[in-house]
This record gives structure tokens, sequence and C-alpha cells, in this order.
């Protein structure tokens, strides 16, 4: 492994994870499906993660889901608030074949 492949950042790995889940939307028409199939799959990561590093899991348990909670909810937040400075556009094309749709999903806790 060269030193740049060790030099990797966060953000770079990150951007790979989403060009994937951006081919998955695309090829799947349904973004929410890859949402959830992404938050799944983080969830299952995070857990590995967890039980790896830790020595006693089952006395770690709930330390760790309120650590891997707070760093989600912090990077949420994060973006959230980046695209709400920053709304996302879809690009012409996909506004012109798209019928009208002005349905939005209303997040409810």
């Amino acid at each position: 492994m060269t030193d740049a492949n060790k030099d990797t950042t966060i953000f770079e790995l990150a951007d790979q994870f989403i060009a994937l889940a951006n081919e998955l939307s695309q090829s799947e028409q349904d973004v929410g499906k890859v949402g959830t199939a992404l938050r799944f799959a983080a969830a299952r990561y995070n857990a590995f993660e967890a039980a790896i590093k830790s020595s006693d899991l089952a006395a770690e348990r709930d330390s760790a889901l309120q650590w891997f909670a707070n760093e989600y909810r912090e990077m949420l937040q994060d973006n959230l608030d980046d695209h709400i400075a920053n709304p996302p556009q879809a690009p012409a094309a996909e506004q012109e074949a798209a019928p009208a749709d002005n349905s939005v999903q209303q997040f409810q806790p």
C-alpha cells in the first residue's frame, strides 16, 4: 500500500459510497430504497466495528449505541444545514423528462 492510499480521507471514502449510491438510485429509480439500504449497511458495518473494537460488547452495547447515534446525528445535522443553504437541483434533463410530481415526504419522528 502506498502512502497516498493510507492518507485517503473520510470524505474521499464517503464520496466513493455516494457515487455507488447514485448509480444504484439511477438503476433502481428509488432514492428512498437506496437510502434505506445505505443506512442498513452503515448500521451493520458499525455493529461489526463495535464488535471488533470492544473487549465486552454486551457490557458496552448502550455506550456504543449512544456514541454511533451521536456521531450520525452530528454528521446528518451538518449535511442537512448544507442542503438548506445549497438546495440540490435535479439536472435539466431529469426535470424535463419527469412528470409533474409536487409531492413532498413529511418526515415524522
